[in-house]
């Protein structure tokens, strides 16, 4: 244990002290805020402005829908006709030409038609299209010669949304966002998958690395090759958890502050004040209560939003993630850890990393879709399975795991981690002194078989 220690100490101290570990553990946290904020910020500031449209509306019932926007000036050119008004195109210093055809009385439709000296975006394009539809849905409706039509079509038309609550042992209810729930699932499984395939290669690397350069023969001579192999896998892991946990702690921070300076409550709201609101809103005439029952739905979807977030487990999220990526690496790092010993270089590694990476490949798509069914027979198997449940069993664990289930799962993995790092150790003790020799499977098999 001691020579393990101090191969623990020496791959932990050096890994920590390069820059590159300082830059991924304090960037990537702002990297995260700024994959939120970006996307907003990059749509505010693309919308096009101060586009000039001309239309020609042959048809009489659209051009009184083609409003002026704050991206699109509409004139209207209805009085001339289509063939001069391309000709006069440069002239008039257009941006686009819009035509449309007189009215097709029989199948109650219209042509549209846009011209333009470059490709029209795709924004000002389905604007355009909507206007025009619903210029030819207002005139259909106007057919049937019922009154109020649009506006008993409007009130029968239905946008249900389903809240959602969670029961405890008492029967207390919370309410609760199954979109939120599909997002951590989604997330804890695409962060385990890297951990555990960038650190496992890690492990390989540095393998490879110390065998090319003949330091491997230095380091057996004073310790054994076993104890090399699972000081090295050990002290990445310790790097990889520090990583973690820097992680968590600057998030931590982050959301304390925020949620310190705004608070869940406030963000919330009280929905008594909410109801008042309606109430008021709809005697004072200010906006219908249509619109005012829009606005608390969205309330209310993001208060169940918020109150998910806030009624979270972390506590288990945490210690959950933390026990399956250790055992995780640990069974998969073995495994990198035979292969690097196995050969001289990285390029002969594909073969042999084949059998290894499929696993954990088809443990990350099965995990993509547990959100949608995580009782399914394919993903309880996969969160039972050792080879898989690192990735599933964590993307399965928001929606609700019983207790003897990730009991039977960690032990599984722990007991396949066992048998597999014996078996890997095997190997390494034999391929890190193979030197000017392809390794293949066969070689590997013998090598097991061994005393």
């Amino acid at each position: 244990m001691r020579n393990i220690g101090i191969i623990i100490s020496r791959e932990y101290l050096t890994r920590v002290k390069k820059k590159s570990f300082l830059l991924t553990t304090f960037l990537v946290p702002v990297l995260f805020a700024a994959m939120c904020i970006l996307p907003s910020v990059i749509m505010f500031m693309a919308k096009e402005t101060g586009k000039k449209v001309a239309v020609v509306d042959a048809s009489g019932i659209v051009m009184p829908y083609l409003t002026d926007t704050e991206t699109i000036d509409y004139t209207d050119y209805s009085s001339e006709s289509a063939d001069t008004m391309k000709a006069s195109f440069a002239s008039l210093e257009l941006d686009a030409l819009v035509v449309v055809s007189e009215l097709d009385t029989v199948n109650r439709t219209v042509t549209v038609a846009s011209y333009s000296d470059k490709p029209m975006s795709v924004d000002m394009k389905e604007s355009i299209q909507s206007k025009v539809n619903e210029a030819v849905e207002d005139y259909r409706l106007s057919l049937y010669e019922v009154s109020d039509l649009k506006q008993i079509m409007a009130e029968v038309e239905s946008d249900i949304t389903m809240s959602t609550f969670t029961l405890d042992e008492a029967g207390e209810e919370k309410i609760t966002s199954s979109e939120v729930y599909m997002m951590i699932s989604m997330l804890l499984s695409i962060v385990i998958y890297m951990f555990i395939a960038m650190f496992s290669g890690m492990v390989m690397q540095s393998v490879i690395e110390e065998k090319a350069s003949r330091v491997v023969e230095v380091l057996v001579s004073s310790v054994k090759a076993t104890e090399l192999m699972f000081g090295k896998i050990i002290g990445v892991a310790c790097v990889a958890l520090t990583q973690f946990f820097l992680w968590i702690l600057l998030t931590a921070v982050l959301v304390g502050g925020f949620s310190a300076f705004v608070g869940f409550d406030s963000i919330m709201g009280d929905p008594a004040q909410t109801e008042q609101m309606m109430e008021m809103a709809g005697q004072m005439g200010g906006i219908s209560m249509e619109d005012a029952a829009a606005i608390a739905q969205d309330e209310s979807e993001m208060g169940a939003v918020l109150s998910t977030l806030r009624d979270l487990n972390y506590v288990q999220l945490i210690v959950a993630f933390i026990v399956y990526f250790a055992l995780g690496y640990l069974l998969y790092a073995s495994f990198f850890a035979a292969i690097g010993s196995a050969v001289e270089n990285e390029a002969d590694t594909n073969q042999l990393q084949m059998p290894v990476t499929v696993p954990l490949l088809l443990a990350f798509f099965i995990a993509l879709y547990a959100f949608k069914s995580p009782d399914s027979p394919i993903v309880f198997w996969g969160s039972m399975i050792p080879f898989t449940s690192p990735i599933v069993m964590l993307a399965r664990i928001p929606f609700g795991v019983p207790a003897w289930e990730l009991g039977l799962s960690i032990a599984l993995l722990a007991l396949t981690f066992v048998a597999c790092a014996w078996m890997s150790a095997k190997i390494y003790k034999i391929g890190i002194l193979m030197f000017g020799k392809k390794t293949t499977f066969k070689d590997l098999w013998k090598w097991l078989r061994m005393k």
